[in-house]
């Protein structure tokens, strides 16, 4: 069974992330480095990553720790786009939210947020159908990094 071992975003030509985005990227590579589950047909072992937006697509690019090429994927950002910025509104009326609300009223907005997040996730899997099979947790992980990249792309 295949696994990430190393994961790495390409930020090039992006803006500078916010702490608050910086902070779940940090927290989405160490969970995934720590826990993940992303098997390619024909690849047994570990496997690094890169993730990337180029030419307005999302690039998933999977190496050896030798750096040998394994495969690389090409997926439509379009698929994203709507769930992404539901995530990001949702997460802002969060972090307001905990600033100045009740925590019953944080808690519904976090439900919210958790149940965007999870709608994510599950287009991510349906997008790497027939090329990777990752479980719900490392989709999870790997849709906060598809976030933080389409923050500045």
């Amino acid at each position: 069974m295949s696994v990430l071992t190393d994961i790495q975003i390409d930020d090039t030509g992006l803006p500078a992330p916010t702490p608050q985005i910086e902070q779940e990227r940090k927290v989405a590579i160490f969970d995934l480095a720590e826990d993940n589950s992303f098997v390619l047909q024909g690849h047994d072992g570990p496997l690094h990553l890169l993730l990337a937006i180029r030419e307005r697509r999302l690039v998933f690019d999977l190496t050896t720790p030798d750096a040998e090429k394994v495969a690389e994927f090409h997926l439509s950002l379009g698929p994203f786009r709507q769930v992404v910025k539901d995530y990001f509104q949702i997460c802002e009326s969060y972090f307001d939210a905990v600033k100045k609300l009740p925590p019953s009223q944080i808690e519904t907005i976090d439900m919210a947020r958790r149940g965007i997040h999870m709608e994510g996730a599950r287009v991510l899997q349906e997008r790497l159908e027939g090329k990777a099979e990752i479980d719900i947790d490392t989709a999870r992980r790997l849709f906060t990094l598809i976030c933080v990249l389409h923050f500045g792309g």
